[in-house]
């Protein structure tokens, strides 16, 4: 069996332990980024124009958070490790976006 083979093995197989389908999980975060940025854009675009940015803000944060949003309604037996590291990027991206936006201000 090779690398790739033995890695496709594994990776397919977490999905069946936490009962969650990576491709699934793959497609959502890959399918996210466009509309992501899109709603950065349209967020920092209000901030400039200095509108209410409750909407963009929350559409930002929630395909941010889609895919590990997915894991944690649909995963079961989810490791308290996985918890943690979804935290900890869901704190980081809001404090490196925060930095970003505030760069940005007129």
């Amino acid at each position: 069996m090779t690398y790739f083979e033995s890695f496709k093995t594994w990776f397919l197989g977490l999905g069946e332990q936490y009962q969650v389908d990576p491709l699934f999980f793959g497609a959502i975060y890959v399918g996210a980024i466009p509309f992501f940025f899109a709603s950065m854009a349209w967020l920092i675009r209000r901030i400039k124009q200095k509108k209410s940015i409750v909407l963009p803000l929350l559409l930002s944060g929630f395909f941010f958070i889609s895919a590990y949003l997915y894991l944690i309604v649909v995963g079961r037996n989810i490791p308290l490790w996985v918890y943690l590291f979804i935290a900890a990027m869901v704190i980081y991206g809001v404090y490196s976006n925060w930095l970003r936006i505030r760069r940005m201000k007129p």
